[in-house]
């Protein structure tokens, strides 16, 4: 199993931040990796979600129940995809009113060798890159 621990501190609120990871639909815009992402339910307290992954000629695709806490966290739980287990956290920590702590961690393992030997490389570098994905689509929404 992979584990990835990142954390940012950035100058845009806890809010702000919340809004741009919760905002999954956006994804294609900015995570290269990312070649569709859909809405499937969502609620006040929950969202669900399934990103399509696609790199050198491969696509997969999986889909995350998110129990949200707005505005400072987020956790993320596999539905169906090509996993063994998917789990994560986003937290948003307030600093002030116009910067916060930006954390995630992620657990992963693809259910066969095979699925790990062909997309590991790539979700290990996407799940090692989202925090300053959206550290820098923040810059671009927000302004800095």
């Amino acid at each position: 199993m992979t584990t990835v621990t990142r954390t940012a501190l950035v100058m845009h609120s806890a809010k702000q931040m919340y809004d741009l990871v919760n905002d999954c639909e956006s994804y294609p815009q900015f995570l290269p990796w990312c070649s569709g992402a859909t809405l499937i339910e969502s609620s006040a307290t929950h969202m669900v979600g399934r990103l399509e992954i696609a790199k050198a000629g491969l696509k997969h695709s999986f889909t995350t129940r998110n129990t949200l806490q707005e505005p400072n966290r987020i956790e993320l739980k596999l539905v169906d995809g090509p996993f063994k287990k998917l789990e994560g956290e986003w937290r948003f920590d307030a600093l002030s009113d116009e910067a916060c702590k930006v954390s995630l961690t992620m657990e992963f393992e693809f259910s066969s060798k095979v699925l790990s030997m062909a997309l590991g490389g790539v979700f290990n570098q996407a799940a090692n890159t989202l925090v300053d994905a959206f550290c820098q689509r923040a810059n671009e929404v927000y302004g800095r």
